[in-house]
Parts: structure tokens; C-alpha cells; sequence
């Protein structure tokens, strides 16, 4: 038969058991700061992710940084692909055709590049900072145009300058009749065998907001044609007006396309 300790006078040892408790307490906290610093750890190594309006911010800082990041070569490519539609064609098929570029013209300021101060100073008073410019050809030297692009703080001075520029209008040279163009982009030209000369009195003229840029082009015959408005001659309106809006819309694409949705790594800001 065992004796009761208490019965025989011999005290409990409550000091074994107090430091055995401690030391299971601190080793229960000890796993908890554990698994708390390695999950913040783990979600220090985690992709970051972004909010819709984090994703938006990135993308449009893309988009408005491009006109710088991109070689000149490739917003303005030495071939740009277009189609002439299969109706004005009366066929079934459109016809494919090709630019080629003539010469990239240096950057320039935003009044330096239009046709008029009126034009100008719609492009300054929305904030322009630059205008790009180049000229192209169709392949069989009848056609020449310039494409051009002003550069705008945001989507909506984009849209605003194109609006206003829509208002102003730009008189023929070399004609006696009243035909206008809208004002916009200034042509450029090139010395030499290959280039060719605008006629004023010839010539198309368009712009169009894509993003933070307002992209602009006027096109014209490149030959000695009778001085007739090309609005007279369907066809050659359609295969000008192709030529024009067929490299205008390759420029807008390479500037404005929208990127992929940013993610990390690889996104500003990761």
C-alpha cells in the first residue's frame, strides 16, 4: 500500500510542474511566431496583385510612355499593308496593296507641325508635347501622303483637339473654287528623285483620336494629274483614301493598342 505524500510529510514539487507549463507556453508561442513570420514570408514571395484601377494606371502609363520607347522604325515601318475594298474594285476580293515609306521627318514642336496657328494653338491649349511625322507612297509612286501624330496628355485632350480640329478648315492652294480640307497635319516633303510634290489642291486631310494621341494624315496625288478635285475620280479617292487610312491606322495600332493586363513580375511596380 502507498503512503499519501501529504500524509507523510512530503511537500508536492510545484516548482517542476510551473517550469514544465512555462516551457510548453513559450514553445507554443515560439510555433506561433513562427508560422506568423513565415506566412508573411510566404506572401512576401507571392506574384504581387493589382486592383482594377492599379491595372488601369499601369496601362495607360504604357500606352502614353510608347511614343517614346518605340523606335521611330517601327511606329513609322519602311511597308505598311492595306486593302482597297472589293467594292469599289467590283470584284468579290479586295485588293491588297502596299506603302512604302519614304523618310522619317525629326520630331517637332506641336505648332510647327500643322497647317495653320489656328491648328495650333488647339493642339497647345490641350496640352500637346510633340508631333511626329513621316511620308509614304502607294507602290506605284501615284499617290503620297504623310502620317503624323500629336502627342496629348490624356484621352480626353485627345479627343478634344480632334474635335476642335474638325472645326477648322484649311483653303485650297492653286484653285478658284472654295474647296476646303479640315486643318491638321503639315505635309512633309523630301528632296530628291524620290520625292514626290503635294498639290494642296488635291489633297485629303483626317484625323482621329486613339488613346492620348491624335493621329492626323493628308494625302495627295504624287504626278502631274489635271487639277481636278479627287472627290471627282471615285476611284482614285477610294485607293488615296485607303493608302491614307490604311498607314494612319497602322500608326495609331502600334501606339494605342491596349497591353496585356500587367502582372508580377514584369509590371512597373512589382
Amino acid at each position: 500500500m502507498t503512503a499519501d505524500p501529504e500524509a507523510s510529510g512530503v511537500p508536492p514539487r510545484r516548482g517542476a510542474r510551473g517550469r514544465r507549463a512555462a516551457a510548453l507556453i513559450a514553445l507554443v508561442l515560439g510555433l506561433a511566431g513562427f508560422a506568423i513570420s513565415a506566412g508573411g514570408l510566404a506572401l512576401q514571395l507571392l506574384p504581387r496583385t493589382f486592383t482594377a484601377g492599379q491595372r488601369e494606371q499601369i496601362e495607360s502609363w504604357e500606352i502614353a510612355s510608347r511614343w517614346q520607347e518605340v523606335p521611330a522604325g517601327q511606329l513609322f515601318p519602311d511597308r505598311v499593308s492595306y486593302q482597297l475594298s472589293a467594292t469599289v474594285l467590283e470584284d468579290t476580293k479586295p485588293l491588297n496593296l502596299d506603302a512604302e515609306r519614304i523618310g522619317i521627318a525629326p520630331q517637332s514642336g506641336c505648332g510647327a507641325g500643322v497647317t495653320t496657328t489656328a491648328a495650333a494653338s488647339v493642339l497647345r491649349a490641350d496640352g500637346c508635347t510633340a508631333v511626329l511625322r513621316a511620308t509614304y507612297t502607294d507602290s506605284t509612286g501615284s499617290y503620297v501622303m504623310t502620317v503624323g501624330v500629336a502627342v496629348l496628355p490624356s484621352d480626353a485632350a485627345a479627343a478634344k483637339a480632334a474635335q476642335s480640329l474638325s472645326r477648322l478648315q484649311l483653303t485650297s492652294a492653286h484653285t478658284t473654287a472654295a474647296a476646303e480640307l479640315a486643318a491638321g497635319l503639315l505635309v512633309v516633303r523630301y528632296h530628291g528623285s524620290a520625292a514626290p510634290v503635294y498639290d494642296y489642291s488635291r489633297q485629303l486631310s483626317m484625323s482621329f483620336p486613339d488613346g492620348p494621341y491624335l493621329v492626323m494624315y493628308a494625302a495627295g496625288y504624287a504626278d502631274s494629274r489635271p487639277r481636278v478635285p479627287v472627290t471627282d475620280d471615285r476611284y482614285s479617292d477610294a485607293e488615296m483614301t485607303s493608302l491614307a487610312q490604311g498607314v494612319a491606322q497602322s500608326v495609331a495600332g502600334t501606339l494605342a493598342t491596349v497591353p496585356v493586363s500587367p502582372h508580377c513580375p514584369g509590371a512597373p511596380g512589382c
